[in-house]
This record gives structure tokens, C-alpha cells and sequence, in this order.
């Protein structure tokens, strides 16, 4: 069995993540029937609207063009990266556990004053060409704020297409946590940026992630530490210097799309014949 497994990085993240798959098809067409009929894709934040909208039926080319257009429903926010990390970390700070320090990380979204849900939601909404969940594998990931624990979201549940990618991409501090039943969630970054480890039972993942390799994450030492399955073979696509330059300090501004797609593209067509190779 195969996995495909799309990490977080806002919106340049989908952008980008749009255009690798693509530039992985352009360099190797024999790809596009592996890549469409992958066993298993596991979505975390960015990579649930990525997932959602691949599985979607709409071709990449599709998919692609839309990053490339300037109208966009998506929401303009000004964001401090390392101000957000410096909150996440005091927070966390005295943590017993990574689970004490997501619940933690829960009341610092529910207290933070952001759009309305229902606002978020719409520019949620516009991100998909389908709402309805693909007839296939698709394991979105999400955390419960009252809990911290991760909760998975797939076609087999109660939970909309859409509250469930809103719920995988909203980011504490910066968007307000999804509804769903009873319970508040929060992006499924929060444990990782990849959550790799829901791909067991797959021999060989393919891991989609706007980051340089190597790089720490926003969480630092209080991610998670998810490890992909013992026999698998794993492969990694990250970012380069140039798609970093296309994120730029806000990967959550819509300005970034264009460049980012662009530049994902780019880093596809160059790793194609290594995909092709380990996909078989």
C-alpha cells in the first residue's frame, strides 16, 4: 500500500504543495495514475485542503491554475511568526506532557479574538471544488481543545468535508476553533506537521512538506515525536531556498499563492524521476 502525506504551511503551503504535485506529473507522466490512485492520503492543516481538494475528481492542472489568479476568498492576516511561537511556548511552559501542553495550546485558541467561525468557514468553503468526501481513503487530522488529543476525520464519519478541513487548519491565535457536536478543534499541527505515523500499514510514503529539510518546526521541542512505520520506505519532498522566498514572513497572506505554486512546481519537476522511482 501506498501513502501520500501532505503537511501544514498555510496558505503558501497549499499553493506550493498544488505545484509539486503537478511539477511531479510534468516530469513524470507515468506518475498521474499512481498519484490519483494512491491507497491512502493523510492531510494535516494546509495538506487537508490539498488532500481534500486532490481526491476531489478536479484535475491538478485545475487546481493549480487557481492559485495562480488573484481573486481568492481567502482571508488577509497579519501574522508574527515568532511572536505566535513565543505564545505557544508559554503556554506550554511547565508542560508535563505534549498532551498537557496541546490543552494548553486549546485555551489560548478559544480566548483569542479572531473572524467568526462562520466567516473562516466560507473562505474554508471556496478552498473546495467538491463538499462532499472523496469514495476513497482520506484521513484528515485535527486536535480536540479541550483535550489535546488528535482526532482523525474520514469519509466513514458524521463530520462535513468542510468543517473537518477547517477544523485541520485552524491555527491557534490566528483562527477562531471549528465547531463540531459539542466539542472545539483546532489545527492538526498541533501534534505535527506531518502526523506520518497514520500511514501505518503502508510500505512506502511519500511525504509532501513545505519546510527545509532539517528545519525545526514552529512547535520546537514540543511537537510531537511521530516517527513514520518501522517498514516502511519513506520518501520526502521538502521545500528549497526559492519556495522559502516565495512564503516569505506571512505564509498565511493570499499574496503568496502565485509565487509558491510557482515554485512547487518547480521542486516537483526537479524530484520527479526520484518519485517516479521510489513510487514505482
Amino acid at each position: 500500500m501506498r501513502a501520500l502525506v501532505l503537511a501544514g504551511g498555510g496558505v503558501a503551503g497549499i499553493a506550493w504543495e498544488l505545484g509539486v504535485l503537478l511539477g511531479l506529473r510534468d516530469g513524470a507522466p507515468d506518475l498521474r495514475p499512481a498519484l490519483v490512485d494512491v491507497d491512502v492520503v493523510i492531510g494535516t492543516s494546509a495538506g487537508a485542503a490539498v488532500g481534500a481538494q486532490i481526491t476531489s475528481g478536479v484535475d491538478l492542472e485545475e487546481l493549480y491554475a487557481a492559485q495562480l489568479r488573484s481573486e481568492t476568498a481567502e482571508i488577509e492576516v497579519d501574522l508574527d511568526a515568532e511572536a505566535l511561537a513565543a505564545s505557544y511556548e508559554a503556554a506550554a511552559r511547565g508542560a508535563e506532557s505534549p498532551v498537557v501542553a496541546r490543552r494548553r495550546f486549546g485555551e489560548l485558541a478559544l480566548a483569542a479574538r479572531t473572524v467568526s467561525e462562520a466567516e473562516r468557514r466560507a473562505a474554508i468553503e471556496a478552498r473546495l471544488p467538491s463538499l462532499d468526501w472523496p469514495d476513497r481513503r482520506l484521513i484528515l487530522t485535527a486536535i480536540d481543545t479541550a483535550t489535546g488529543e488528535l482526532t482523525t476525520f474520514t469519509p466513514h464519519g458524521d463530520t462535513s468535508l468542510v468543517d473537518a478541513v477547517a477544523a485541520s487548519c485552524a491555527v491557534p491565535g490566528v483562527w477562531p476553533p471549528v465547531s463540531i457536536g459539542e466539542r472545539r478543534y483546532m489545527d492538526g499541527g498541533m501534534r505535527s506537521g506531518t502526523n506520518v505515523d497514520l500511514a501505518a500499514g503502508c510500505d512506502r510514503i511519500l511525504v509532501v512538506t513545505p519546510t527545509l529539510p532539517g528545519a525545526p518546526s514552529l512547535l520546537g521541542d514540543l511537537e510531537a515525536d511521530v516517527v513514520a512505520p518501522a517498514d516502511a520506505r519513506v520518501l520526502v519532498v521538502s521545500a528549497n531556498v526559492r519556495s522559502m522566498a516565495a512564503f516569505g514572513r506571512n505564509p498565511l497572506s493570499p499574496a503568496t499563492r502565485a509565487p509558491s505554486a510557482e515554485a512547487g512546481r518547480a521542486v516537483g519537476r526537479s524530484k520527479a524521476a526520484q518519485v517516479a522511482a521510489f513510487w514505482g
